[in-house]
């Protein structure tokens, strides 16, 4: 799907929060069609799995299906499957072609027992939940919360990995669902001004400065290594979804503009080729205001000032 520069552009000059609230309106449609989705399979198992890369909205879309699926009448609970991240050990941790530790790799997962939880709640018994210390690169056990699905609960599990075959090849009756930023944005001649990958890597310039206080160089030295990654573990597997579905808002282009420009500005000019694009396809881009967006917009899982907590 594209979204037009021209449409776009139109709308921020005449009425921007009708138009935000339009596109919200579009991508709640998208989550409910998902809750039905989910519902209707939840005989088969009480497991959903949700995967996406980086700066594709994954925290806040688990959380608008958990409460849709609530709305139905569905217990649903969400836990991110970076609490199942392992102990981080020099020895045994996977490596990348540097030498480095490689913490995009699936196999910084404790798989086995992301599996075993996943039968044990698909049979009704109590798990314990793991708590991951980023801080002190640890997995607490003493942290961890117990969990047991009754009959009409459901457990979505979100991460960059749930779709690898690693996982879903244990758990095959799993819900398995997949989102992404994938709309590019062009104008009248179908050119491409702005791509959706461009908006994935704003949406995590804005979300480390203003949740991490870092600059746009520290997301930018970082992104190579989570295309890769993204390359390597997260793409090959997008197919084994039941369901996928698009999380660029059209507005989002505008809305990261005023946001954005100052933080490629800062950057040393001519050293990071994508950043110069960036800037380029935004001088095109009429700029949005903050205020313009509802609380409960996925944008504002990246930008802040929503119910959701994402620090």
């Amino acid at each position: 799907m594209a979204y037009s520069l021209k449409q776009l552009n139109d709308a921020i000059r005449s009425d921007p929060a009708a138009y935000a609230a339009e596109c919200d309106a579009a991508f709640a449609k998208k989550v409910e069609a998902a809750a039905r989705k989910i519902a209707d399979h939840r005989g088969q198992s009480h497991i959903i799995l949700l995967s996406g890369p980086s700066g594709s909205g994954k925290t806040t879309t688990a959380m608008k299906i958990e409460e849709e699926l609530e709305r139905q009448g569905i217990v649903t609970h969400t836990i991110s499957m970076d609490n199942y991240f392992n102990t981080v050990d020099p020895e045994t941790a996977p490596r990348n072609r540097e030498g480095a530790i490689d913490f995009e790799s699936p196999f910084c997962l404790d798989v086995d027992l992301l599996n075993r939880h996943f039968s044990m709640l698909d049979r009704g018994e109590l798990i314990h939940v793991p708590k991951y210390e980023f801080a002190r690169q640890m997995r607490s056990d003493i942290m961890s919360q117990p969990l047991r699905l009754g009959t009409n609960e459901l457990a979505i599990f979100e991460g960059i990995h749930a779709l690898n075959d690693i996982i879903v090849g244990k758990n095959p009756h799993a819900f398995k669902l997949y989102i992404a930023a994938r709309s590019n944005l062009v104008d009248d001649e179908g050119t491409v001004v702005f791509q959706h990958a461009w908006l994935r890597l704003c949406r995590r310039i804005v979300r480390d400065h203003k949740f991490r206080g870092s600059d746009a160089r520290f997301t930018l030295k970082m992104w190579p290594n989570v295309r890769r990654g993204e390359k390597l573990y997260i793409s090959p597997y997008k197919e084994n979804a039941d369901l996928m579905f698009d999380s660029a808002l059209a507005f989002e282009f505008a809305l990261l503009k005023p946001i954005v420009v100052p933080l490629l500005e800062e950057l040393p000019r001519g050293k990071y080729d994508v950043a110069e694009e960036m800037l380029r396809g935004f001088e095109r881009i009429e700029p949005m205001e903050e205020t313009c967006v509802a609380p409960e917009s996925l944008a504002r899982e990246f930008i802040g000032g929503s119910a959701y907590d994402y620090r």
